[in-house]
């Protein structure tokens, strides 16, 4: 019988880009040890799983939707003065998945972290387009153009709280998980100004992320250090890890 049986558990999924494969191994392995996710937070890749999950997808589906991701199919050049590229795309994607939807009618309890590219406040984004939302909080600065939801500008949560525990607090569970992306990445020189504009933005995110962690009762943080967060063809590797991790995690306990 799982040690989670009967109890409220809330995970707050982080962001990393192509990183975020490790989540879809994460919730594989809790899906294994019958952990029910009562509620579930997402910023930037984490946001995009979060919300797949949240509308009924299970694990083993999401990971066939992130296998099959390809830049081409992510993004779009734009000519904006706010952006090199869109990541409409990306809200497309999400509505070809999950449909039309907005965050309230989740069948699990949804939320996502975003910043407010105005003022720098954080914005946890719980009601309104699911699609709108998730384009928001995986908004790069100076990478993608920046998201108007109810006429402020929304870019990346990652800047303000990169693992989304702070919407879990008042959730009433019993247990709240944490998944940690950001660590020292493999130290590859940039090749093009997409690599040089994503590593300064994780630069801030790394500076800015250790005061976090603490409300986490288990803080999933597997080693990435080999790992880069461009790169689609590290996914099925990055999903084993996220399973392997969780699965040593879960029997520690």
């Amino acid at each position: 019988m799982s040690k989670f049986r009967g109890k409220k558990v809330s995970i707050a999924l982080g962001g990393g880009s192509v990183l975020g494969g490790v989540h879809v191994g994460v919730l594989k392995a809790l899906e294994e040890y019958d952990v029910e996710i009562k509620s579930i937070s997402g910023t930037s890749a984490g946001g995009i799983v979060a919300s797949l999950y949240a509308f009924g997808k299970t694990p083993k589906e999401i990971e066939q939707i992130v296998l099959n991701f390809e830049w081409k199919n992510l993004v779009t050049l734009t000519l904006s003065k706010f952006g090199i590229l869109s990541n409409e795309k990306i809200g497309e994607m999400i509505k070809e998945n999950i449909g039309y939807t907005n965050i309230q009618d989740a069948k699990i309890p949804l939320s996502m972290v975003a910043t407010d590219i105005t003022d720098g406040k954080k914005i946890i984004l719980d009601k309104g387009s699911t699609s709108n939302a998730v384009m928001a909080t995986t908004c790069v600065p100076g990478i993608f153009i920046p998201v108007d939801i109810d006429g402020k500008l929304l870019v990346d949560g990652g800047i303000v709280e990169n693992i989304p525990l702070s919407c879990l607090r008042d959730k009433n569970v019993d247990f709240i998980i944490g998944v940690d992306l950001i660590c020292d990445h493999s130290h590859k020189k940039p090749q093009n100004i997409i690599e040089v504009l994503y590593n300064s933005f994780n630069f801030l995110v790394k500076t800015n992320k250790n005061i976090q962690s603490k409300d986490a009762n288990l803080l999933i943080k597997p080693d990435l250090s080999n790992y880069n967060a461009i790169d689609l063809a590290q996914m099925r590797e990055l999903i084993d890890i996220g399973y392997k991790e969780t699965r040593k995690m879960m029997k520690n306990l």
